[in-house]
């Protein structure tokens, strides 16, 4: 293989062999009892295979075993097809590799809470060593979906809400796992392509309802910055469709706008079996090699996870349904992006070792990652709990329950089950162990969804006993390859996992309003990968933290918040609904969203977007831009001043909103600009310079050409986009 360039091998190749390259195997179809079987290898992988199906997860469970099953099939690729022509093994990694024994990091939206892109950056560097420590070239990561409607279960896979937060989050995620050079890194599968979160009614896969300008100005944003500035090795598609068309056959959205418009060079692979979509789903084919056909001209390369549709690409071919020249074309790019990987000559280095699975190190990033997670709502003065003479109560379902801290594609919720990796201790666990002198009791209160009127009196019992409560609620995440649908275990989150009303299930609803009478004050603990609605009992309680699916370190890490070992320095990356009839209430929608409030409601959020506290409070101050009018090209730096006002060290998220003031289109009443991350110790001040393009002021005017308008800007910086301290006007000349 050795020397041999992607296109001498594409005009080396039989079509069967060309076929070949745009399958995916599954590695359930290379074993027989558990073990590589060369017949198999055979039959299955024939003259070669695009990419290997989830080898981490679908194998064997002992990261050893699977290594060795991927040096089989590496082995066999290359010594016993004619070309020689390795295969690109993936996997998931939305909350870490979904591998038994890997290391479980923070659930992706829990990361977008941090606002620390740095920490994103490292997370997913650790994640790339432990990929790499299997053979694993490339992961379906990260999610770049935007939540729009909470009720949506895969709110919990992605970054939010907002835009530029998403992309910006996803600029580093995608550096994190491909490092400086592809050949010593895994390749990044930016997914879902595009306008997922928007679906109808906030049901998985349901059509989605877009004009171009919005998909364009909201949805796709993220997705062109991190493609320009991070180049992913590919892009996976949606499976919904736009304006009547599947997303898996879209050439505007495949070919026109990813490659036409902004440059992308590398693999477009579809959802699992979303080729196969268009035809029994969508309709718009009678067989699968039409499907295939129609995919393939759009601008689909790899068919995902196993031989479908894209087998029948010859037939599709001799009927003329599609040509053969963009079966070549498809090839070509994955040929290309094997040598962008270096799995096209020996330059690609091996395996790294396994002692960084699950390692010492791995797990201390992932508990201070699970620290910066976690939102504190709401704080009378109840934290950080001073140690007690008296009780702690830690009570509710998810009290102690380790395995519900985990997100959906961590590899225990996504194949349902028991927790084999050493996870770090659950909530009660950690509380006891951390408030050692106290007498700290347990009540589960209620089963996950269902009321137990002897489990609700021990709680009411133990909370009236304590001088405080910790009650620990949520929605379990579970995933779809397990059970579709509301599963008996009660997962409440995740993908499939869609709900109607995302209020507290009613049992835990009545748990909280039972504990919170007995006048003991209470700390409420949300674990839920789900922006939930908290109208309810949020004026009930004493604190509120929304710790969202932090990990396998996610007890320890609420333990030190809960105690002041660490001020909390989450901000919301959502904003969280009242209740369930207020959605959707993303703070960047257009002002007459808010002309009128509902009869018994209101049509703003109870935690606006970018909302978090900390143990400490900051004051702003002495605003001033270098300059008060800028042309479209130029440079936005603002200058002004933080101070700590409080007592102790903490971090401040100052954030940039604008207001384009007069538009030649509707533009939404403000818009994340740019953001920073300072950390403060007790009374320190500090002057935060932040720059940024003009060109982030940009839109899709009225013939749909993006422009940087004539006119005034409002520029907004606060703690929130509900809590604004300074504001300047600048002009763009």
């Amino acid at each position: 293989m050795s020397g041999k360039t992607p296109r001498d091998l594409l005009a080396s190749m039989t079509r069967e062999e060309k076929i070949a390259q745009l399958l995916c195997i599954s590695v359930n179809d290379l074993l027989t009892d558990g073990e590589f079987d060369p017949e198999k290898a055979r039959t299955q992988l024939g003259k070669g295979a695009g990419q290997v199906a989830r080898i981490a997860g679908w194998s064997h469970r002992d990261p050893e075993g699977v290594r060795a099953l991927v040096g089989q099939v590496d082995t066999f690729l290359r010594e016993e097809t004619r070309l020689g022509v390795p295969a690109i093994l993936h996997e998931e990694s939305n909350c870490g590799l979904q591998s038994f024994g890997a290391t479980v990091f923070p659930q992706a939206i829990g990361m977008a809470a941090t606002w620390n892109l740095a920490l994103l950056e490292e997370v997913h560097g650790a994640i790339r060593k432990e990929a790499l420590a299997l053979g694993v070239h490339s992961v379906l990561n990260p999610v770049l979906d935007l939540v729009i409607d909470p009720r949506w279960g895969r709110c919990e896979e992605t970054f939010g809400e907002d835009r530029f937060l998403a992309g910006q989050i996803a600029i580093a995620t995608v550096r994190g796992l491909q490092s400086d050079d592809l050949r010593s890194g895994v390749g990044a599968t930016l997914k879902h392509f595009a306008g997922h979160g928007h679906s109808e009614g906030g049901r998985n896969e349901a059509p989605v309802h877009m004009g171009e300008r919005e998909l364009r100005d909201v949805s796709l944003v993220p997705f062109e910055m991190t493609i320009k500035e991070a180049r992913p090795l590919a892009v996976m598609n949606a499976y919904h469709d736009i304006d009547g068309i599947p997303c898996a056959a879209n050439p505007f959205l495949l070919t026109d706008i990813l490659r036409g418009e902004w440059g992308f060079e590398g693999l477009v692979v579809s959802d699992y079996e979303a080729v196969d979509q268009v035809r029994r789903m969508h309709f718009l084919s009678a067989d699968k090699a039409g499907a295939a056909a129609l995919s393939l001209a759009a601008g689909l390369d790899i068919e995902l996870p196993f031989p479908d549709c894209y087998a029948q690409l010859g037939e599709a071919i001799d009927r003329g349904l599609v040509g053969e020249d963009l079966l070549d074309r498809s090839v070509l790019r994955v040929l290309e992006a094997k040598e962008r990987l270096g799995l096209l000559d020996a330059s690609r280095p091996s395996p790294l070792s396994l002692d960084c699975f699950d390692s010492d190190e791995h797990r201390a990033l992932s508990l201070r990652a699970a620290e910066e997670t976690m939102v504190l709502l709401r704080n009378d003065g109840l934290l950080p709990l001073a140690s007690q003479e008296g009780q702690i109560a830690v009570i509710g379902p998810f009290a102690n329950a380790t395995r519900n801290m985990l997100g959906d594609y961590a590899f225990a919720a996504a194949y349902d089950l028991p927790d084999g990796t050493r996870g770090g201790p659950g909530v009660f666990d950690a509380i006891a162990a951390r408030f050692a002198e106290c007498k700290v009791v347990q009540a589960a209160g209620c089963q996950l969804n269902e009321t137990d009127p002897i489990l609700l009196a021990e709680a009411v019992e133990a909370a009236s006993a304590s001088a405080a409560a910790i009650i620990v609620v949520g929605g379990r995440s579970g995933s779809v390859p397990v059970l579709r649908g509301f599963s008996q275990h009660g997962d409440m989150s995740g993908e499939g996992r869609d709900r109607a009303s995302i209020e507290l299930v009613a049992a835990q609803q009545e748990l909280v309003e039972a504990v919170a009478a007995t006048g003991t004050p209470v700390i409420l603990v949300v674990v839920d990968g789900r922006p939930l609605a908290l109208g309810a009992v949020a004026e009930k309680v004493a604190a509120i933290i929304y710790a969202w699916l932090p990990g396998h370190m996610g007890g320890e890490a609420l333990a030190r918040v809960i105690a002041g070992d660490v001020s909390p320095s989450g901000r919301l990356p959502v904003s969280l609904v009242r209740e369930t009839g207020q959605v959707p209430a993303n703070y960047a929608r257009h002002p007459a969203s808010f002309k009128w409030n509902y009869i018994f409601g209101s049509n703003v959020a109870l935690y606006p977007f970018g909302h978090g506290l900390t143990y400490s409070e900051f004051t702003y101050s002495d605003l001033k831009l270098d300059r008060e009018a800028t042309d479209r090209d130029g440079i936005v730096a603002i200058r002004f001043t933080v101070r700590n006002s409080g007592g102790r060290s903490a971090v401040c998220v100052p954030q940039v909103y604008f207001r384009d003031e007069v538009a030649s289109v509707v533009r939404p009443v403000m818009q994340l600009a740019e953001f920073t991350r300072i950390e403060l110790a007790a009374q320190e001040q500090r002057e935060v310079v932040i720059t940024f393009p003009a060109s982030r002021f940009a839109f899709h005017n009225r013939l749909m050409e993006r422009v940087v308008e004539r006119g005034e800007i409002t520029l907004m910086i606060g703690e929130s986009s509900g809590d604004i301290r300074l504001r300047a006007g600048l002009t763009i000349t």
